[in-house]
């Protein structure tokens, strides 16, 4: 059984301000350099409670939030009602679970440097999109491991932009660049988040 590290943090995940303000910027920016259409249907990875899915919402006729943590998807679900699209939810763990589907596009927040394998998650996102299908993935610019207070399941100490940028090439996408998306402020530090986009 898969130990849900989310467990303890999914009720009051939403009321961290930073959380939101981090998630909102994000999505502004998606918005403004993706042509998201009312019809399209989209992967939010790692989706946690839904914080960037709420943004996207209007823009879309489906997200389909994917998370391994069921505690984080059920406060997801209470939700669903007040996100201004069709949702659905899928308990799924990417880096050992296939994903027979395929989307208009994945987005995703502060999740990757959860998982091990850049790469076979990079190929994993380009099999799962339609042809010209896009990614938008935010995360942390390279940090000295202290942006979590905790780095249990942590594999990344957020990334290189060079090194993404090599990786995504190698699997096939194109028109690959970056953004700088938002800065968390914590006591000790600023963190910058990028958003990486690309298009198959």
């Amino acid at each position: 059984m898969a130990v849900d590290n989310f467990a303890h943090k999914s009720k009051s995940w939403d009321m961290n301000s930073k959380r939101v303000q981090n998630a909102k910027g994000i999505a502004e920016h998606i918005i403004e350099n993706i042509k998201l259409k009312p019809n399209m249907r989209i992967m939010d990875f790692g989706a946690g409670t839904g914080l960037l899915s709420y943004f996207i919402a209007p823009y879309v006729e489906t997200i389909v939030a994917v998370d391994n943590s069921p505690s984080m998807l059920e406060v997801f679900k209470e939700k669903a009602d007040e996100f201004q699209c069709k949702t659905e939810v899928l308990k799924l763990d990417l880096s050992k679970d296939e994903l027979d589907e395929k989307f208009d596009g994945i987005i995703s927040s502060m999740t990757i440097h959860h998982l091990e394998d850049s790469k076979a998650l990079f190929q994993n996102f380009y099999n799962m999109l339609e042809e010209n299908g896009f990614i938008a993935i935010a995360d942390l610019d390279k940090e000295d491991g202290s942006f979590h207070s905790d780095n249990t399941g942590v594999f990344h100490y957020g990334f290189e932009r060079a090194t993404l940028e090599a990786i995504a090439k190698e699997v096939g996408f194109k028109n690959i660049r970056f953004k700088l998306a938002s800065t968390i402020k914590k006591s000790h530090a600023d963190f910058t988040v990028f958003l990486m986009l690309a298009e198959k």
